[in-house]
């Protein structure tokens, strides 16, 4: 199978629980979260997903949510709670510490531009804003970003996309 095909059907077949505003999750089926969060920005968008509540309490801390909420587009290969749970508590804590780490960790996650699934495939590596690049890999259908797997792609946000990734990206 290619792996344009597999993203494809993954982004179809995924959904990342984007509840409407005002309503709970459990009265509402989780939304397609290609198409309903297009009106909304990268930081509303993750907010409305429920799943990265670490995610962005750490840019608000590190004075980044205004970024992200700004014109862009940025693409954000965007960590879960649950991926956040597998970092050790002493590095969280060390982050929280040092803003300017936390910051570097963070702009890690972003890249400059709009870059659905079809152009991440294509490349090796993307230029995330802290200056570093991050490496993609594409094997046996799945796509990896520094060694995390994509496992949403194409989120859509007014100012961008997301990828949501299994695993937190440390530069190094």
């Amino acid at each position: 199978m290619r792996p344009m095909r597999t993203i494809t059907a993954l982004a179809a077949t995924t959904a990342v629980g984007v509840a409407a505003v005002g309503s709970t999750a459990s009265a509402r089926p989780p939304a397609d979260p290609a198409r309903a969060s297009a009106s909304k920005d990268i930081v509303q968008t993750a907010v409305a997903a429920g799943q990265f509540k670490t995610l962005t309490s750490l840019l608000k801390q590190a004075g980044l949510a205004g970024t992200l909420k700004a014109k862009g587009p940025y693409t954000v290969f965007a960590p879960t709670d649950a991926a956040f749970a597998k970092v050790p508590k002493a590095t969280l804590n060390a982050l929280g510490k040092d803003k300017a780490k936390l910051r570097s960790v963070l702009l890690y996650h972003v890249a400059k531009g709009r870059l659905d699934a079809a152009k991440v495939v294509k490349r090796s590596s993307v230029k995330t804003l802290n200056g570093k690049s991050v490496r993609i890999r594409v094997s046996d259908g799945k796509v990896t970003v520094g060694g995390a797997r994509v496992v949403t792609p194409d989120v859509k946000a007014s100012n961008g996309v997301i990828h949501v990734i299994n695993k937190v990206l440390i530069p190094r």
